[in-house]
């Protein structure tokens, strides 16, 4: 009898052990543990600093058991040696100095009343510690410091953690990311694809990750040089779209302007046409403004004069045209290009869906991607340009 008794024990503190715990924040947000991908180092999938990469699940239930949100985690990149050491010694470089909970909200939320469309799925987020969108597979080691650009295999890695868990027999997927992890969308999107079922309902969204191959106001091209340096030094150029490369340079294919017409996935562009990080990396670096002459506009949009209002309304117009092609060519991709002052709108409840969320004819962030998503109709939604939205939650001022 005393043997039962522990034996039944036994499997209840065992069943206990591996059931999904969900652990909420004083205000009530879902917070998820962090998973380490043991068999990554045997595949040299690494951080820049040598750990294992990482990722937070939470698990689906009910009607959404069977399927799977993928959302890349953002945070810019390194494109030298020095920029990459000092991000190594960093949660954006090491799973060491990462939170070991992460919120999920928006469009990680498990509440239906906050996330309609996909509270019940599967959700993972991915934690970004390569500097690379995830693209890069190279190694610098000088005898002295040693970084491991493997963005490319802590994908694969993941992937492959993810698919004996369910991902691999999912009914209906979507693979996004916010800003650097939204451009990783754009560059992995069809591999994704080819990790599932061919049956599976599998798409792709990038929220803030549509980044223009665009002039600052001294008619310079910052992000292309910035991102020459990144493909040549993180080895980033191999994992590019072979069509894209056979056609264009290697290092353009890297912007989704450029790659996203070879994408055969079908594809959501969420992105302000005013995003902020843009604005004040693209449009107005520091470079192209030493003395600081538009040191006001930055900061507040209400202060910017009559020419630099138009400049800003000349850079909405180029993202426009630069997505005019995907706006016009297909009914199964979709899009939201509203006029805020923002960056990364998804995973922010506020900004996702909420009572007083940004809206384009009257529609929610959250009711376009869903809509397009389950094809309930049609979503390609252009803003008004500055000042004609009231909805907005911008980050300036």
């Amino acid at each position: 009898m005393r043997r039962e008794v522990n034996l039944v024990f036994a499997v209840a503190l065992a069943l206990l052990t591996c059931a999904p715990r969900r652990v909420y924040s004083d205000d009530g947000r879902l917070l998820v543990n962090m998973t380490l991908v043991r068999r990554a180092k045997a595949l040299g999938a690494l951080c820049l600093d040598g750990s294992l990469p990482a990722y937070h699940y939470d698990r689906g239930f009910g009607a959404g058991r069977t399927n799977w949100l993928l959302q890349f985690e953002g945070g810019g990149w390194c494109n030298d040696v020095q920029s990459c050491l000092d991000r190594a010694q960093s949660r954006r470089g090491s799973t060491h100095y990462m939170n070991k909970l992460e919120v999920f909200s928006g469009i990680l939320s498990n509440n239906a009343s906050l996330n309609p469309d996909f509270y019940n799925w599967n959700r993972v987020k991915l934690r970004y510690c390569d500097g690379a969108s995830f693209a890069g597979d190279s190694l610098f080691n000088n005898g002295t410091s040693l970084l491991y650009f493997r963005g490319q295999r802590i994908w694969k890695a993941i992937i492959l953690d993810l698919l004996p868990k369910g991902l691999g027999k999912a009914h209906k997927a979507l693979l996004s990311g916010c800003s650097a992890g939204g451009l990783a969308s754009f560059l992995h999107c069809d591999n994704f694809a080819e990790y599932l079922p061919t049956n599976a309902s599998v798409k792709c969204m990038s929220d803030a990750g549509f980044f223009l191959d665009g002039r600052d106001i001294s008619l310079n091209h910052p992000m292309r040089s910035y991102y020459r340096d990144l493909v040549t030094l993180q080895g980033v150029q191999q994992n590019l779209d072979k069509n894209c490369t056979d056609f264009l340079y290697p290092d353009l294919c890297i912007f989704p302007q450029y790659n996203l017409r070879f994408i055969q996935t079908p594809f959501f562009v969420l992105n302000s046409a005013y995003d902020v990080f843009q604005f004040h990396h693209i449009l107005v670096p520091p470079s192209a403004d030493p003395r600081g002459h538009w040191n006001r506009c930055k900061v507040n949009p209400a202060a910017c004069n009559t020419n630099q209002l138009t400049t800003l309304q000349d850079f909405r117009r180029d993202m426009i045209v630069a997505l005019y092609s995907f706006y016009q060519s297909s009914r199964r991709d979709g899009m939201f290009i509203n006029s805020c002052f923002a960056h990364c709108q998804s995973e922010s409840q506020d900004t996702w869906f909420a009572v007083d969320s940004p809206r384009i004819h009257n529609k929610t962030i959250a009711e376009a991607v869903g809509d397009w998503y389950f094809s309930r109709r049609v979503t390609k939604e252009i803003d008004c340009a500055y000042p004609c939205d009231t909805t907005c939650h911008n980050l300036i001022p």
